[in-house]
């Protein structure tokens, strides 16, 4: 029989190696979304600026000469003007939706029944990017408002941005576009951690090998971006005009719920032009995002891990 000094031992230690992975989780997770967000904030600039805008429409072209003209009258440092916002709003995103998601795969049991969870897969990325996008979407309301202003005009920082909303709009504003977040973050969150995982298990069948090198891990975050972005697209052209509607005097006041949004995007701009409208820039910065924020998360992660388990071990 065991002693209960020994079971007391044995369920602390337990306890110590589950916070400790949570820990791994929340430090991988938020230098994961931080070093992605970076690398691409003047693409997501550009990106937003053209979703919000009915009278203007995408092409290459015109995004290399809004990033030129950016540079031209605000500086370089305008390109990644509400990068601010963004890493207030994504290194506890990340943090949570990277952790949430491990957490949701033991959970529903994703790693313990083979290959047959394709569904709890999804699901459980699903649930991930549900449960960070609900804890943390005032930032992201926030960082698409300096996104779409400039220094001049809107807002100089991120604290202004909550205070003149609170106070001209009501704090109610803060989760506008909330639902059309939470329903494009289904499939988006799903497609992307359930390609990535798949694509994992795909490669330790062919190989043998369950940690793929950097780069397969960076190509392999890459198609899971793509396919993500492109499963949930309309939806984010969607919560980003009704997030920024107050400050884009071209549109005004004129998207106040989801339908009505999609119904009046339909109409005057179509599918291609409306729904999928800078779908190609996204393709770009997507895939980039996805594939450094994925590889960097598990890169940290087995560093982490390593150096955990060395100084439990010299205890």
């Amino acid at each position: 029989m065991y002693s209960p000094l020994l079971i007391f031992e044995i369920d602390a230690h337990s306890v110590r190696q589950k916070i400790d992975q949570v820990v791994i989780s929340l430090i991988s997770g938020a230098a994961a979304g931080a070093l992605a967000k970076t690398v691409i904030a003047p693409l997501d600039r550009t990106k937003i600026n053209f979703q919000i805008r009915n009278d203007v429409p995408f092409s290459f072209r015109a995004s290399l000469l809004y990033l030129q003209n950016t540079y031209t009258n605000e500086g370089v440092l305008a390109l990644w003007r509400g990068n601010s916002a963004t890493m207030a709003r994504i290194v506890p995103y990340a943090a949570i939706q990277f952790t949430a998601h491990e957490q949701w795969r033991r959970i529903l049991h994703v790693d313990k029944d083979g290959s047959n969870t394709k569904g709890r897969r999804f699901l459980a990325g699903s649930l991930a990017g549900i449960t960070s996008q609900s804890l943390t979407y005032p930032l992201d309301l926030a960082r698409a408002r300096m996104a779409v202003t400039d220094r001049y005009t809107g807002y100089r920082t991120l604290r202004q941005v909550f205070t003149k909303i609170w106070v001209e709009e009501g704090p109610r504003t803060l989760f506008r576009g909330y639902w059309a977040t939470v329903l494009g973050v289904i499939p988006y969150a799903g497609t992307s951690f359930f390609t990535y995982e798949t694509l994992k298990r795909e490669y330790y069948e062919m190989v043998g090998s369950n940690k793929p090198n950097t780069l397969v891990s960076l190509a392999f975050g890459a198609a899971a971006g793509a396919a993500g972005q492109t499963a949930s697209y309309p939806l984010d052209i969607v919560r980003r005009r009704m997030q920024t509607m107050r400050v884009n005097a071209a549109n005004g006041e004129r998207y106040p719920t989801i339908l009505e949004t999609l119904g009046k995007i339909y109409r005057e701009e179509g599918i291609k032009n409306g729904f999928y409208k800078g779908l190609s820039m996204n393709w770009i910065k997507g895939p980039i995002a996805v594939g450094i924020s994925f590889s960097t998360y598990d890169l940290i992660k087995a560093w982490l891990t390593e150096l955990s388990n060395l100084r439990r071990v010299q205890k």
